[in-house]
């Protein structure tokens, strides 16, 4: 599917990465849903992501930032040979997730308890891109300063 940002493009400035990041969105949600995951929205600037990965151990997961995408990758070795499984419904299959992060976000924590791995994120506004007033100035600001008028 392709989307045309056009009208977006004649008035906003600076959102050139939009199409990119939309077209990621859309190949995402071709992907499997394993493991089943959560975003909680926790703070103003913070969140959680909790991924259920029952069966897996901290050595099994990777949590990588790469720029402005947080991979997050798990492969349980195999040793079931010397098991006889009569069902086996608890899913243990390698995964890698990918999760397209906002700029100025940082990852906090990777945490794993009871079979759930908590990845804290914290959204960082620097201080050029906060809010500021901007002067207006008159036309007489503009003018020359005395010193480099030269005399006539």
């Amino acid at each position: 599917m392709t989307y045309d940002f056009t009208p977006l493009f004649r008035s906003a400035i600076g959102f050139d990465r939009l199409a990119a990041m939309a077209g990621n969105v859309a190949n995402a949600q071709a992907l499997p849903s394993y493991p089943p995951y959560n975003i909680e929205k926790t703070g103003e600037t913070n969140y959680v992501l909790t991924m259920a990965l029952a069966g897996f151990r901290p050595e099994d997961v990777d949590v990588v930032q790469e720029d402005n995408t947080l991979v997050v990758r798990g492969s349980v070795p195999e040793n079931s040979r010397d098991r006889e499984w009569l069902h086996r419904g608890i899913a243990t299959r390698a995964f890698e997730r990918r999760f397209v992060l906002a700029d100025h976000t940082e990852i906090d924590r990777a945490d794993l308890v009871n079979g759930l791995l908590s990845i804290a994120i914290r959204q960082l506004v620097p201080e050029a891109a906060r809010p500021r007033r901007i002067p207006v100035r008159t036309e007489a600001v503009h003018a020359a300063p005395a010193e480099t008028v030269q005399a006539a």
